[in-house]
C-alpha cells in the first residue's frame, strides 16, 4: 500500500538543537486523502512540527496540525465546511522500541521502522482522522421530530401497540 501523504523522517537527522518541519499536502495528496477519509473534499492540510531529541534515543515532536475539510451533513447531506486544528505531541520511538502499555497522560508514541525512518505523514493523517467531527451538521440542521422521539425505532412500534411502556 502506498501512503497518500508519505513524509519520511530519518531518526538520525534530528540534531541536538532540534529542527522545525512544515509539511503540506499537494492537491493530489489532498484528493486521495479525502477519498480515504470519506470527506467530500480536503481543501487544506498542513502541519508545523518542532522535533527535538528526547531521552532514550527517542524524538519528541510538538506542533499543530491544520486542515480545512468538507464533510457531509448527517441530517441534510449538505456540504459542511469545517476547520480542524489539533495539537501534536508525539514521542517517536527509536527502531526496535515497543510502545508503552502505560495509558497515563503523555505524548502519543509513534513506532519507527527497522531502518530508522518514521512516516510522520501517515501519523499526521491518523491524527486528522481522529480529529474529524463524527457527526457534522449544517447550520440549522435538525433531526425530524419522530427521530428525536425514537419514533422510527422498532421499540416505538411496540410502544404504539402497547406491548411496552416508555421509560420514565
Amino acid at each position: 500500500m502506498t501512503a497518500e501523504f508519505h513524509r519520511s523522517l530519518r531518526h538520525v537527522s534530528v540534531s541536538p538543537q532540534g529542527r522545525q518541519e512544515r509539511l503540506e499536502a499537494t492537491p493530489e495528496e489532498r484528493e486521495a486523502l479525502a477519498r480515504r477519509l470519506g470527506l467530500l473534499s480536503l481543501e487544506a492540510f498542513s502541519a508545523e512540527i518542532h522535533l527535538t531529541p528526547a531521552p532514550g534515543q527517542a524524538i519528541r515532536a510538538r506542533g499543530t496540525l491544520s486542515a480545512q475539510v468538507v464533510q457531509e451533513c448527517v441530517v441534510t447531506l449538505e456540504p459542511v465546511h469545517q476547520p480542524v486544528k489539533a495539537a501534536i505531541d508525539w514521542r517517536i520511538l527509536p527502531p526496535g522500541e515497543e510502545p508503552s502499555d502505560d495509558l497515563e497522560e503523555g505524548p502519543d508514541e509513534i513506532e519507527s521502522n527497522p531502518d530508522g525512518t518514521t512516516d510522520i505523514g501517515e501519523a499526521l493523517v491518523q491524527e486528522l482522522a481522529l480529529s474529524l467531527d463524527p457527526y457534522p451538521r449544517a447550520p440549522g440542521a435538525e433531526l425530524p421530530a419522530e427521530a428525536k422521539e425514537g419514533g422510527s425505532s422498532p421499540f416505538a412500534a411496540l410502544r404504539a401497540l402497547g406491548a411496552i411502556q416508555k421509560p420514565g
